[in-house]
């Protein structure tokens, strides 16, 4: 496909994107039950080839993208990786990896360095060996992970822990907000996990109680208090719990696209919850197209779609309505009021849900496979 001029589709009332996730595979080596890729996993045999990747990214910085984010599943199972990454850094995209931190060598560091990797963030399932092997589904993944992130900061690189928590690890957050201190970490990311692909499926599992969090927004208040000037500490609450609700990737199709392993092209990763979108496939539609024409990024962009109480809060260009996926998957209406908000007619189940969901015994796992998950107790062999 020849590349287009993104300016053809370029529309004065849209802003262009500020950020691109490019999901370069769903493979992993990880198995964590809060994983948010589909419950249905693109296979290898699907995934864009390197060319194909190579003009989502001419595409992406001709359409005025200047953050590319490589995530996936894991984007180090992907050969070619430093390929793509010196092709971002020709664009003069900013590149950030996002990695398990396991199973990489130092010399593929160095390769990726060398390519003009800028960023790394890394994900941390808990401070405790057992535990973190516990929820990743995978053996001695902490000490593997320690080991990267040194490889990381020894080599100049601004680093981020992503420390995802739940019910089982929450109680251990001034632990990882210590960690990221002792690795030297620009960086953390305390992130309740969100209900969306696997860990909805696991939300009975993972959701923590009120006082857990409760607790929570203790320990990052006076982290940031004690900590401020040496560690940047980010704080995403459970929508479950909330108030008002997130402003969802700053609004739907505002600021941030997201390309599928297979090219599948989506506001966020969870949009294909939602019936009745057709999401356009970058081997058959320019991205410019896509963000400025398709269908699917305009749906809910801005504030015409809204209903009340939305229409008229004057949070509406905060928020933005919050989440329109979890609209759909808690209310059942992907134009309804975000239930995380106290506005709506749901929102009082939802607690409700939370709070009983938080307080009885947890369900075993349903870890991320490619076969479809399974439920286990034990970590399952290192890969």
């Amino acid at each position: 496909m020849p590349q287009p001029d993104a300016t053809v589709f370029a529309r004065p009332e849209i802003e262009p994107p500020i950020g691109l996730l490019a999901e370069l595979t769903h493979r992993c080596p990880l198995q964590c039950p809060y994983c948010s890729n589909p419950l249905e996993l693109v296979r290898r045999s699907a995934e864009l080839a390197t060319d194909e990747w190579k003009r989502v990214f001419d595409e992406a910085a001709a359409l005025g993208v200047l953050q590319l984010h490589l995530s996936g599943g894991e984007p180090t199972a992907r050969p070619d990786l430093e390929e793509l990454v010196a092709h971002a850094r020709s664009l003069e995209l900013y590149c950030n990896l996002i990695t398990a931190g396991v199973g990489i060598p130092e010399t593929r560091l160095d390769a990726l360095v060398e390519a003009g990797l800028e960023h790394v963030q890394l994900s941390i399932q808990d401070v405790d060996p057992e535990g973190c092997d516990r929820i990743a589904g995978y053996r001695d993944s902490l000490a593997k992970k320690l080991a990267f992130a040194r490889a990381v900061r020894a080599r100049g690189l601004p680093l981020t822990l992503n420390a995802v928590v739940h019910r089982h690890n929450l109680d251990r957050l001034e632990r990882m907000i210590g960690l990221a201190l002792e690795l030297g970490a620009d960086r953390i990311e305390v992130a309740h996990v969100q209900y969306y692909g696997w860990a909805l499926a696991n939300r009975a599992a993972l959701v923590p109680t009120r006082a857990q969090l409760e607790r929570s927004i203790e320990v990052v208040e006076r982290a940031r208090r004690e900590l401020e000037g040496r560690l940047v500490i980010d704080f995403v609450v459970p929508d479950y719990y909330a108030r008002r609700p997130k402003p969802c990737m700053n609004g739907w199709g505002r600021a941030v696209l997201t390309v599928g392993p297979d090219g599948r092209v989506m506001p966020c990763h969870s949009a294909h919850v939602i019936p009745g979108l057709v999401f356009p496939n970058v081997r058959e539609m320019p991205l410019a197209e896509i963000w400025y024409e398709s269908d699917a990024f305009g749906r809910f962009r801005g504030t015409g779609w809204m209903k009340e109480p939305c229409r008229s809060c004057p949070r509406r260009e905060i928020d933005f309505g919050g989440c329109r996926c979890q609209a759909m998957l808690l209310a059942g209406d992907p134009e309804a009021t975000d239930p995380a908000c106290e506005l709506s007619p749901h929102h009082a189940a939802v607690v409700a849900l939370a709070e009983s969901e938080s307080t009885t015994p947890p369900p075993p796992f349903l870890y991320r496979t490619l076969a479809g998950g399974r439920t286990r107790r034990e970590p399952a062999p290192t890969v």
